[in-house]
């Protein structure tokens, strides 16, 4: 068993309740409603920001030329593709670029960014690495489970996530970071392996959590009306 196998096995309690997550059922059989469906789409490309700015970090702390050249392809592909791809998806929304911009990050998603802000500022390209590991490969399974399970033709927007994240080139670049990962545990010692292991379970926590929180559209109000002064 590789080393991500591994990290796989121990988070299998999230990612299976991931794919029973009304949110993600609601896509995978067409019936997720617009409103719902456009906050999260808003709130992802909130979140796709800050997942470039830990890319770059992780391009940064290569430890190898190629290593580099692929966290910034990455970057690239994140950037000028994915979240075009997203400006595009959420046109189909009636949603402007402008109108993305002006989006009030939710507190999850502020929270899940931090997490990682904070491994891509202390830690190493390996660690940023398995920080975002569960959201590109968990996605991917997702995409592929949602779409072997029957695609919904009558919600062509449903429909239309799905096959995105079924796509092989998706697949590919998890396939690299688990690949990433997997060679650098092969010398690492039991205690970093184990602040790998921590860094992927906290990731796949909030994944969990920004199914949920897009799917009650959470905003700060929820917060403060928590909160005792």
């Amino acid at each position: 068993m590789s080393y991500t196998d591994h990290l796989r096995k121990i988070a299998d309690p999230l990612w299976e309740k991931e794919k029973v997550h009304p949110l993600v059922v609601g896509i995978g059989n067409g019936t997720l409603s617009l409103d719902i469906f456009s906050h999260y789409m808003k709130q992802d490309y909130l979140f796709l920001i800050e997942f470039s700015r830990v890319i770059a970090y992780a391009t940064a702390k290569a430890e190898t030329v190629s290593t580099m050249a692929w966290f910034s392809n990455l970057l690239t592909e994140t950037l000028n593709t994915e979240m075009d791809l997203h400006v595009s998806f959420c046109g189909d929304f009636g949603i402007e670029k402008e109108d993305l911009l002006k989006t009030q990050m939710s507190p999850t998603i502020y929270e899940y960014s931090t997490h990682l802000m904070n491994i891509a500022q202390k830690g190493s390209a390996v660690e940023i690495a398995t920080a975002i590991l569960p959201c590109s490969w968990g996605y991917s399974e997702i995409g592929k489970y949602l779409y072997k399970s029957g695609i919904p033709h009558q919600a062509p927007l449903h429909r239309r996530w799905i096959e995105m994240y079924n796509s092989e080139e998706f697949a590919e670049l998890a396939t690299w970071i688990r690949e990433y990962i997997d060679r650098a545990a092969e010398t690492m010692s039991p205690p970093s392996l184990k602040k790998l292991q921590s860094i992927f379970l906290i990731s796949s926590i909030y994944e969990g959590k920004f199914w949920e929180s897009a799917y009650i559209m959470e905003d700060w109000n929820d917060v403060s009306a928590n909160l005792s002064i």
